[in-house]
C-alpha cells in the first residue's frame, strides 16, 4: 500500500522523476509519458462517472482501479531485479473487460455507420477517455519498440478503448441515442 505524507519533494524541479524501482529519468522520457497519459485516461473516465449510476459505475470504477494497477505496472521496467514480485495487467482482467464488451454488444444493433462523440453526457465522456485511451495505447506500443512492455498490458489498454466505444453505445439508450457520421453531409 502507498502511505504519501509529503505531496511535494522538490525532487522533480530539474525535470527529472523516479519510477517505480527508484531510477531517476526525465520527465519528457517515453515511458512516463506513457503512464502519465494513462493517468490522464483516469481522470477522464473520473468525469465521466460523474455521469454514470448503477452498472454503468460500477464497471467504471474497476477500470479506474485497473488503470493504477496498469501504471504501476509501467512504471516499473520490465527489465529490473525486482520487476518480477511488481504488480503486473494480468491476464484475467482482460478476459474481465471482453466478457463485460461482449455482454453489452449483445444488446446493440449492428453498426452501418461510423458513431460521432455525443448523444448523451455520459457517451461523450466516454469517447473522450476512449481517445486518450487510444493514444496511451500508441505511446505504449512505442515504448514496446525499444524496452519491454508485458503482454497482457499491451491486450488491456487495446481492449479498453473497444470497452469504452461498446459502452458509450450502450449509454446512449443501447445505441437509439447515437450520433452517425453522414458522409459527406455539409459538402454543399
Amino acid at each position: 500500500m502507498v502511505r504519501l505524507t509529503r505531496i511535494y519533494t522538490k525532487t522533480g524541479d530539474k525535470g527529472l522523476t523516479s519510477l517505480g524501482d527508484g531510477t531517476r529519468v526525465s520527465k519528457s522520457a517515453l515511458r512516463v509519458e506513457a503512464f502519465g497519459t494513462v493517468d490522464e485516461a483516469n481522470a477522464a473516465i473520473g468525469l465521466a462517472r460523474l455521469h454514470a449510476k448503477g452498472k454503468f459505475d460500477i464497471l467504471l470504477a474497476r477500470i479506474q482501479n485497473d488503470l493504477f494497477d496498469l501504471g504501476a505496472d509501467l512504471c516499473v521496467p520490465e527489465t529490473t531485479k525486482s520487476a518480477r514480485s511488481r504488480l503486473r495487467i494480468a491476464d484475467a482482467q482482460v478476459v474481465r473487460l471482453e466478457r463485460e464488451i461482449d455482454a453489452m454488444n449483445a444488446k446493440l444493433k449492428p453498426l452501418n455507420s461510423f458513431v460521432l462523440p455525443g448523444g448523451s453526457a455520459l457517451a461523450a465522456h466516454l469517447h473522450l477517455a476512449r481517445t486518450i485511451v487510444r493514444r496511451a495505447e500508441r505511446l505504449m506500443v512505442q515504448l514496446s519498440k525499444s524496452e519491454k512492455v508485458g503482454e497482457a498490458a499491451l491486450r488491456y489498454i487495446n481492449r479498453l478503448s473497444d470497452h469504452l466505444f461498446v459502452a458509450s453505445r450502450a449509454a446512449n439508450a443501447n445505441g437509439a441515442r447515437d450520433v452517425l457520421w453522414v458522409p459527406g453531409a455539409n459538402r454543399e
